[in-house]
């Protein structure tokens, strides 16, 4: 799994609840801009991972669990 896995699981599953990342953000009460893509990577070009934490109310907000998120990351990362 790397770190464009789960920022593309992240915009997959936004567009399945039918949000951008800024509205799916704002659905788990949120910053609207945790998951802009300028908030990826660190101005030293070091690579920003979403928290667990963000993730888990994202989830909660859209009655979704883990194992669903899991499903979007790329088929060749879930192993």
């Amino acid at each position: 799994m790397t770190h464009d896995d789960i920022w593309f699981a992240i915009e997959q599953f936004a567009m399945n609840n039918k949000l951008s990342c800024s509205g799916l953000a704002k659905s788990g009460g949120l910053d609207p801009t945790t998951f802009n893509k300028s908030k990826r990577w660190s101005k030293a070009g070091q690579p920003r991972w979403p928290s667990t934490q963000s993730l888990a109310r994202v989830l909660a907000a859209t009655g979704s669990n883990f194992t669903e998120f899991v499903q979007l990351l790329p088929s060749e990362h879930k192993d």
